[in-house]
């Protein structure tokens, strides 16, 4: 059973106990978009800035070498005719390998980029679960559920507390901003990051 669907199933659970619980103690739920969150508060905000340039880096190296593979096969294409059928064929597989090494490489850039982000974002996650506690224990929440996994389809504005655990966020003290990290080559990382 996947995360989502056991998340639901609680949540439905939870829905049945709560009224009876309810009569015993008063229940307070709130929610928050874990998303918004991490893009708007600070460190977030950095984090995806040094994200976005080494992106852009990396996709700048990957548009020149295409470019010069296409200005490679041009001129391959320009004299073939000249070519004898061996180094015709020679100059093709050659090409093409080099342009199967550039497919690797941009899909190992993507992976690399999924780690970079686990580990730009896990930090600031922490210190937002940090937050969301305090948030919650300081006015009396029973529950805080995320807003996109945790199989929530509707909630009342009311009781979205996003902005409230940004505003606390942001007012913590300053720690040195995070160096961007360097992930090893070889290191076996996931195509998707998860999401909070």
């Amino acid at each position: 059973m996947s995360l989502r669907s056991t998340l639901a199933v609680l949540t439905a659970a939870l829905s049945f106990a709560l009224p009876v619980a309810a009569s015993a103690q008063s229940v307070k739920f709130g929610y928050v978009d874990y998303q918004q969150v991490l893009l708007a508060v600070e460190d977030g905000k950095a984090a995806k800035t040094r994200l976005q340039k080494w992106l852009e880096d990396r996709q700048k190296e990957i548009d020149r070498e295409q470019e010069a593979l296409r200005k490679e096969k041009e001129t391959l294409d320009k004299q073939a005719s000249a070519m004898s059928d061996d180094t015709r064929m020679q100059k093709g597989a050659e090409l093409q390998r080099k342009v199967m090494e550039l497919a690797q490489k941009w899909d190992r850039y993507r992976s690399e980029a999924a780690g970079r982000e686990r580990q730009e974002m896990e930090p600031i996650v922490d210190k937002i679960d940090g937050v969301i506690a305090k948030i919650a224990e300081r006015d009396g929440f029973s529950f805080i559920f995320e807003k996109r996994d945790s199989g929530l389809v509707y909630a009342q504005t009311q009781y979205d507390l996003s902005n409230e655990v940004i505003r606390a966020y942001n007012a913590l003290p300053k720690t040195a901003a995070p160096k961007a990290p360097a992930a090893p080559k070889d290191a076996p990382v996931a195509k998707d990051a998860p999401k909070k």
